[in-house]
């Protein structure tokens, strides 16, 4: 099973930023498509963004389209959820997810979560 650490949450005020990273060393993400979900308290997981292993991104949440952007960094084996003007709606446990391709109902290998609280 392939192994995710995301990192970069925080505490960040309303407007702020944050870039969340999805990593591995046991594993080559350029083989898989990499897909970044949400949780918020009390809400169902939802599917933020994915880019496949070949880079094409194909999904953005309506909430977040012109706020986040999905990018991969092969050579740092690494995929960044970039996230600007942040919003309290936001705040919740980010999760990455890896997949042979973007399909946000098929993700099986996850990571442990990273927690993003947007307040003022």
């Amino acid at each position: 099973q392939v192994q995710l650490v995301e990192s970069g949450g925080g505490l960040v005020q309303p407007g702020g930023s944050l870039r969340l990273s999805c990593a591995t060393s046991r594993f080559t993400l350029d083989y898989y498509a990499i897909g970044w979900f949400r949780q918020a308290p009390g809400k169902e997981r939802e599917g933020v963004s994915c880019i496949e292993s070949t880079g094409e991104i194909r999904d953005y949440a309506d909430s977040v389209k012109g706020r986040f952007t999905i990018s991969r960094d092969n050579a740092k084996n690494t995929v960044y959820l970039q996230m600007i003007s942040l919003k309290p709606e936001d705040t919740g446990v980010y999760y990455c997810a890896a997949h042979q391709v973007c399909d946000y109902e098929a993700f099986e290998s996850w990571g442990q979560g990273t927690q993003v609280t947007v307040s003022s």
